[in-house]
């Protein structure tokens, strides 16, 4: 995420209803919320974390090539195929209200900042979009879970859905050292481990880590002020589950238990 200043978008819990009716109010402020705090959260490292590199067998080095090569494509609102991957977002999101634009007002009941979500691809980039893809068709009831805080005891004031999964992608890629030529941290290592198995693991590790922050929201009664601090506790656990004996698979993992399909 980049440094600059700007406004944030937050949710307001009105009932339990579905978001994109009158059960959420869009408010906006002028404090950079998650673009400007997450650099905090997921760049800085500690002083006292060693760097070793760790050798990568011909399969996992070419996989990690395979995600870096996806990690470096921006969203790009002119590119046929983003602009159908963003539309087809909407329908899974919303399958029962009709899209009026890739530039519209719709937007915010998602979750996005404004009414062209392109602006808030800049931190995570195409992957970021094909993130929440993913994870609205492979496990729908979790996504819809979120996307409309149907689940736990809600702050008044909400993090925004979909920010918040361009926020995750971000944080994913800075955790797991995925723009390094090679890991230099035993997760990240552990990580293509996983993804030298199954093509799908980043994504995979998304849903895992979307469900998993926002159950550390409710766990911690976090409101939006709250969201960097969610996200460092959401990581520090997920490095932790990660590097469980006994891990072989992605589907191991004790937070894989709290998606539902």
């Amino acid at each position: 995420m980049d440094d600059r200043g700007g406004s944030f978008v937050a949710v307001r819990r009105i009932s339990q209803g579905p978001c994109h009716s009158s059960s959420a109010e869009i408010v906006a402020g002028s404090t950079a919320w998650l673009g400007k705090g997450l650099s905090c959260v997921c760049a800085q490292r500690r002083e006292s974390e060693s760097r070793p590199s760790f050798d990568l067998t011909p399969v996992q080095e070419e996989c990690l090539q395979r995600i870096q090569s996806r990690i470096d494509v921006p969203y790009d609102s002119s590119i046929p195929e983003h602009q159908d991957a963003l539309k087809a977002l909407w329908d899974t999101a919303f399958p029962e209200e009709k899209l009026h634009g890739l530039i519209s007002e719709q937007w915010k009941e998602m979750g996005w900042q404004g009414k062209d979500p392109s602006t808030d691809f800049r931190g995570g980039g195409f992957i970021s979009l094909e993130n929440l893809l993913f994870f609205a068709r492979n496990f729908p009831k979790s996504f819809q879970d979120l996307l409309r805080k149907q689940e736990g005891d809600r702050s008044v004031w909400e993090y925004p859905f979909a920010v918040a999964g361009v926020n995750i992608t971000f944080m994913l890629i800075q955790m797991l050292d995925l723009e390094a030529v090679k890991p230099r941290t035993l997760v990240g290592a552990t990580f293509l481990k996983f993804l030298a198995e199954n093509d799908s693991a980043f994504d995979l590790l998304y849903c895992i880590t979307f469900k998993l922050m926002d159950h550390q929201w409710l766990a911690m009664r976090a409101s939006y002020m709250d969201f960097n601090t969610v996200m460092k506790s959401t990581r520090r656990q997920l490095e932790k589950e990660l590097l469980l004996e006994d891990i072989t698979r992605l589907e191991d993992v004790p937070s894989y238990r709290l998606l539902s399909k």
